[in-house]
Parts: structure tokens; C-alpha cells; sequence
């Protein structure tokens, strides 16, 4: 459900009990500012939500299951150009 600001200030309450069983999206000029959401989220359906949003080559891969991260620390030759441009 979306609400305005000024809405969910004046109704709090019918919009608190709304909340346990779906999201409020508030919003202020036309924007949403806020999602009021219950704390008691279906966990397998967050666990869904999120199949697919990690590009596979960045997926990890066996050393990185096996506690091995080395691979995803830069080297010191590629973080010396973030030095110069904190430098400057």
C-alpha cells in the first residue's frame, strides 16, 4: 500500500496494524521516502527474491567456500592509483 506522509502521520495506528501483514510504502512529493515492513519476514521468500541478482562469474567459487579470499583482495600495484586520487 502507498501513502502519503501527512496520511500516515495522522493514521499511525490503522497504518502500524496494516504493516503486520503487508508492506507501507510512504511517501513525500510524489517520492517514496519509507517502507514500513513486519518484522516477521518469510525468510524463503527474501531467499527467492534475491535468486539471480549475483552475476554468475562473481558467484563464489571453491576457494572462496573454502575461507580462501585472497583472490578478492586487490594487489598493492592496483591500489596505488587510489592513492594518487586521495592525494589530489
Amino acid at each position: 500500500m502507498i501513502v502519503t506522509a501527512t496520511e500516515f502521520k495522522t493514521n499511525l495506528g490503522k497504518y502500524l496494524e496494516m504493516a503486520t501483514s503487508q508492506d507501507i510504502f510512504i511517501t513525500k512529493n510524489g517520492k517514496s521516502i519509507a517502507r514500513l515492513t513486519s518484522p516477521a519476514v518469510n525468510k524463503l521468500a527474501l531467499l527467492d527474491d534475491l535468486v539471480g541478482i549475483v552475476p554468475q562469474e562473481t558467484a563464489m567459487d571453491e576457494n572462496t567456500r573454502k575461507g580462501n579470499y585472497s583472490s578478492l583482495i586487490p594487489t598493492r600495484r592496483s591500489a596505488r592509483p587510489l592513492k594518487r586520487m586521495r592525494n589530489v
